[in-house]
């Protein structure tokens, strides 16, 4: 019997599933590797807070409507170690019961140091120990509410409960139904560009890392090499140190894919954007949280913007060689939808809508008014779910576009091989223009913030 035992143990072990990992593709694409096989989060974000078994009720139903085969749901410290020392897993493990009957993947947030850039869901031990775990101080000596990046106590306690997850997550879940782990939400501080404690001070009179006179082509000090940015660029070097700490010590014990996410400024302007906040994966401090967060598989913009120029900037900023992009956070209101079009076609690996539960929150205008109005989401995710694998291998493999309808709804055209391929807005079937001399209605979708298409080249002569 325990020879038979010892065999049936190597066979589940041999048996076991591969990790989800990140490859990049030859063509400067990526894909999630999921079984060993190309996966598109077609996914949706629970609210912030229904991350308690007694509401999971209320976030199946959406997530089956949707069509979606990812549920992205918080892991918050302060439910997992509400005494310091003392873990309780019970809603993860509650929480992988009911994806697994729900034959839903999972995206982990783990909601610690920084949730939109508060400490909100730190336990309460943190919070309010401000000597333990310092906060940021503002140049006038008083406190700022963000927990600062340079407080070793607050990283050394984060650590210890992310490994203590991970750890858990490792040895409940040996078939993968979590896929990805997010570490932090929305890193970074609004209203103060950096920490200004006696010690931040001290390290910001110093010279840059060597990893960023490299980057830059020169040392010195951060006002130097970083000028009108240096604030920034000191911020989102520590908040990605601390960020990489973390992911490093939970990927010793169990290496799933982890990223992290970033509240967003303008697209077009970097000053702008140095401010709203300061120290996350922004779009102008990329190379910087490369260089400092090697654990970090790749950052991720969180988009709510409904300008189609603007989104369309934030994705070419965010999909690079060194980058998978993924957008864990798209608003969900109907007009923010047709953007499910150029994320997936520039080869995303996945993409959310945020607030896909029943709880009845809204956060307008980020989204949508009615929560529930996720209509327009699901229409298109049925589209891509009936291709499956298929789908995600062809995105990693082959040159694909999308386009939504901007504000002018003109005409887009892209090049594929020897082929123009354009996309027209607003027409009926048989389309209109000067091809014939009957007159027809304007069309029923025409000044409305909708539409969208996606095409792939499958081969030379083949869409």
């Amino acid at each position: 019997m325990k020879r038979l035992s010892l065999l049936a143990a190597a066979a589940i072990l041999s048996a076991a599933a591969p990790l989800p990992r990140i490859v990049a593709e030859p063509g400067g694409r990526h894909a999630l590797l999921v079984d060993g096989t190309p996966f598109v989060i077609l996914g949706g974000q629970a609210n912030n807070s229904s991350n308690y078994p007694a509401v999971l009720p209320k976030v199946w139903p959406v997530i089956r409507a949707l069509h979606a085969n990812t549920l992205e749901i918080p892991v918050a410290w302060e439910q997992v170690e509400p005494v310091e020392g003392r873990f309780d897993f019970s809603y993860l493990d509650e929480l992988l019961r009911q994806a697994r009957e729900e034959k839903v993947r999972l995206v982990l947030l783990w909601f610690a140091t920084w949730k939109n850039t508060s400490p909100n869901y730190a336990p309460e031990w943190v919070k309010t120990d401000n000597r333990r775990f310092p906060r940021m101080v503002r140049p006038d000596g008083k406190p700022h509410g963000v927990l600062s990046p340079h407080g070793h106590s607050t990283l050394e306690a984060d650590k210890r409960a992310f490994v203590a997850l991970m750890t858990h997550l490792r040895d409940s879940d040996p078939d993968h139904q979590v896929i990805m782990v997010q570490v932090e939400n929305e890193i970074g501080s609004y209203g103060l560009a950096r920490d200004h404690s006696p010690e931040a001070e001290r390290l910001f009179r110093g010279p840059v890392p060597s990893a960023l006179a490299r980057l830059k082509g020169r040392g010195g000090s951060w006002s130097e090499v970083f000028g009108d940015f240096a604030d920034q660029a000191f911020a989102s070097w520590h908040m990605a140190r601390y960020a990489d700490e973390i992911a490093a010590a939970g990927k010793a014990v169990m290496a799933l894919p982890m990223y992290c996410n970033s509240a967003l400024g303008n697209p077009f302007d970097a000053r702008a954007a140095s401010t709203t906040p300061s120290g996350g994966p922004q779009w102008n401090m990329i190379d910087v949280w490369k260089a400092a967060a090697p654990h970090i598989d790749f950052v991720a913009p969180d988009i709510y913007n409904h300008d189609a120029r603007e989104v369309a900037q934030i994705l070419a900023y965010y999909e690079r060689p060194d980058n998978a992009l993924f957008v864990p956070e798209l608003g969900n209101a109907p007009d923010q939808a047709r953007y499910v079009w150029p994320i997936l076609g520039r080869g995303a690996i996945g993409v959310a809508p945020f607030g896909t539960d029943a709880t009845g929150y809204s956060n307008y205008p980020l989204g949508a008014k009615d929560p529930a109005s996720l209509g327009a989401f699901a229409s298109k995710f049925a589209l891509f779910a009936q291709a499956g694998p298929a789908w995600a291998r062809l995105a990693a493999d082959h040159p694909s576009w999308g386009v939504a309808k901007g504000a002018d709804a003109a005409d887009r055209s892209i090049v594929l091989g020897r082929w123009r391929v354009t996309v027209s807005f607003e027409q009926w079937a048989f389309g209109e223009r000067d091809w014939t001399w009957i007159k027809s209605d304007p069309h029923p979708t025409q000044g409305q913030p909708v539409g969208g298409a996606l095409v792939v080249q499958a081969g030379p002569d083949e869409f």
